[in-house]
């Protein structure tokens, strides 16, 4: 285990299949106007709950990225953590997510390649047991060698 500016990780040779991690937060108004503010997408289907209830979510929702963005958090910070470097991101938008929801990101090892020094995660959004975004990541993971 390593440890950068106080967060603590693993090294690509700490890593085992089936590993998870996760983090949750719960999404407020603050976090959605915040977001639309610096990604610059005001879409009213985020921000105008008028025109949000003539939509199929019948009411306003958080950014499909937003809740993506906690995955990144969690890749980051706990597993692998710091250090850790994004190298690409699929990602299934399954349902919405509201203002009050919290959403987990969990994070489970599912493949270690040592020899480039990547691993293969899936990476889930879930508000309670519900999948809001399912996806797969692969990250360049620090090594000891």
């Amino acid at each position: 285990m390593k440890e950068m500016n106080g967060l603590k990780g693993l090294y690509l040779e700490d890593l085992v299949v089936g590993q998870s991690a996760s983090y949750g937060k719960t999404v407020t108004e603050t976090d959605i106007v915040m977001f639309a503010g610096m990604s610059g997408d005001t879409n009213p289907v985020h921000l105008n709950q008028d025109y949000a209830e003539t939509t199929m979510f019948e009411g306003r929702i958080a950014h499909g990225m937003l809740s993506a963005g906690f995955i990144s958090t969690v890749l980051g910070t706990r597993l692998p953590g710091p250090g850790t470097i994004y190298l690409s991101q699929s990602l299934q938008f399954k349902a919405p997510v509201r203002i009050g929801d919290t959403v987990t990101a969990k994070v489970e090892v599912r493949e270690i390649i040592a020899a480039k020094k990547r691993a293969i995660l899936e990476t889930n959004c879930y508000v309670g047991d519900r999948c809001v975004i399912a996806g797969e990541a692969v990250v360049m993971v620090p090594s000891r060698a």
